[in-house]
């Protein structure tokens, strides 16, 4: 299973073999290679064993799943579509799934993932595609299919793959933020942006209320689902248009501010050390912008985790500022 930064070239020639392959890279190269096995999406920002963190629109990051998939699948799903996507999954193996950044079916899968027919009965990997953060609102993040050779905006592709008998998967995840002290917070609606905040049941402006309590918007709100930690991440904050975030609050669901972090990278690095990897075959991962950003993450390794750094990290269901991997076992 390698996982590395390659060529257009290089890359063309695995496909050419028959590799089945997830690629990251930029739109241009992304959009020279011929059809075959794979799936791919836009992102510049990667981790790499050699050079660490980087950006780069000249290579493509490209992780071989071959040693491992036995067959494969490949579906593009429509945002009134991705609610088959656990149902269309079989069992026996695992999906990945690209969606492109602010897509409609992006909004759709963060909104409602938890609830598709056979939610969780089969590990869904994947990330959210998206562009050089200069281009912004200039550029749209696309996906790619190997089955078409073409591009979409919109939708979300899903590559089904069926594993290789004796093998099994694990889905990891990498999170150093847990729940704060602080007050709790619920909302009224599910939804990517929040005017109002319940703030221990009481109804407060949510940007006042951030600004009078001075929270560190580079931490997130943390919700503990049943023991798993689930981050929501700030996009901005402004008196006059609320409070954006880039995963959606969900009412009912009751919020606390990050605990402080004395140190954003050192704490990041400390749970890259503290997670049990030794032995486990990292089949892939993806890391998010936001982690990439404020641990400075640029010429840095990260072993044995490499690979794109993304708009959006997800298992089973959409996730912020947290690092995603597979492990398969023998």
């Amino acid at each position: 299973m390698n996982q590395e930064l390659l060529s257009v070239k290089e890359t063309v020639d695995l496909i050419a073999d028959g590799k089945i392959l997830l690629i990251a890279g930029d739109e241009s190269l992304l959009a020279e290679l011929p059809k075959g096995k794979w799936i791919g999406g836009t992102i510049p920002y990667f981790v790499s064993s050699s050079e660490g963190g980087l950006v780069t629109q000249k290579q493509l990051f490209v992780t071989d799943i071959s040693d491992v998939a036995a067959s494969i699948t490949l579906k593009k799903y429509n945002q009134d579509e991705l609610g088959n996507v656990y149902k269309d999954a079989g069992y026996g193996g695992f999906s990945f799934i690209i969606i492109p950044a602010s897509s409609p079916a992006h909004v759709s899968f963060a909104l409602n993932a938890p609830n598709y027919q056979d939610f969780g009965s089969q590990p869904l990997v994947g990330w959210i595609s998206g562009v050089l953060l200069d281009d912004l609102g200039k550029v749209k993040p696309k996906v790619f299919s190997g089955a078409t050779g073409n591009s979409y905006e919109d939708e979300a592709l899903v590559m089904h793959v069926d594993l290789i008998p004796g093998k099994t998967i694990d889905v990891g995840i990498v999170n150093i933020f847990e729940q704060g002290d602080g007050d709790t917070l619920t909302f009224n609606q599910d939804s990517f942006a929040a005017d109002s905040v319940m703030v221990n049941g009481v109804k407060k402006n949510f940007a006042e209320y951030i600004a009078e309590k001075n929270i560190d918007t580079k931490l997130p709100l943390v919700a503990d689902y049943y023991g798993a930690l689930i981050n929501i991440s700030f996009q901005a904050v402004s008196p006059e248009d609320g409070v954006s975030f880039y995963a959606p609050v969900f009412s009912g669901v009751r919020y606390k501010h990050a605990k402080p972090l004395a140190d954003y990278a050192g704490a990041f690095n400390k749970q890259l050390t503290d997670n049990d990897v030794a032995g486990k075959k990292i089949a892939f991962s993806c890391n998010c912008i936001l982690n990439y950003l404020y641990s400075e993450l640029e010429g840095k390794k990260t072993d044995p985790f490499v690979g794109p750094i993304t708009f959006g990290e997800i298992a089973y269901q959409l996730l912020n500022q947290t690092l995603v991997y597979v492990d398969i076992h023998d």
